[in-house]
């Protein structure tokens, strides 16, 4: 079975020549290792929006500091911590170090798509959960960033906020479109 990345490339063309980055720095700098599905995903598209939708944050994003991950990962950290002193956390972060980091935003809903991550788990086995932008819903979701861009796009996915295939034919804009 292809890969969520490789499907997606078949759909989106990606960069001419993939941006090769120091992972190893950048996940030294972010204080934690990375799915290699989403190092596919920056290296080939970089910061930028699938379908008019979702809005992949990038490591260094020196074009607009709200698709920089680690300045997003940070500020995500604090509006969460606030907000999670007025409503309470998803069950899924009850266990003892568990977190959440984004890589993710929907265009106009200000939904943020986050890994859920547990101490000692691998990256690559980190899942999905979706945050409504302007409530405290959550949506789980048992897929890799990649696997669940990709279910989303084709409108192959379980979700309140996902029903059909987003656009036909399926497109992803870079950030330098827009500067």
């Amino acid at each position: 079975m292809p890969s969520a990345v490789s499907q997606i490339t078949e759909l989106i063309s990606r960069r001419a020549t993939p941006q090769s980055r120091n992972w190893e720095a950048v996940e030294n700098e972010l204080g934690t290792p990375l799915p290699n599905d989403y190092k596919q995903l920056a290296d080939m598209y970089g910061a930028g929006v699938f379908d008019e939708t979702f809005w992949l944050l990038e490591p260094g994003c020196h074009h607009d500091r709200d698709l920089d991950l680690a300045f997003v990962i940070k500020e995500c950290d604090e509006v969460l911590a606030y907000l999670w002193k007025l409503e309470p956390k998803p069950t899924e972060l009850d266990d003892d170090g568990a977190r959440v980091l984004p890589w993710a935003f929907c265009e106009g809903s200000g939904h943020f798509l986050y890994w859920l991550v547990h101490p000692g788990q691998a990256p690559d086995d980190w899942t999905v959960m979706l945050n409504e932008g302007r409530g405290p819903e959550w949506e789980s979701h048992s897929l890799s960033c990649s696997q669940f861009l990709f279910a989303a796009m084709t409108g192959d996915i379980d979700s309140v906020y996902f029903t059909g295939p987003l656009a036909t034919p399926h497109q992803f804009q870079p950030i330098t479109d827009f500067i």
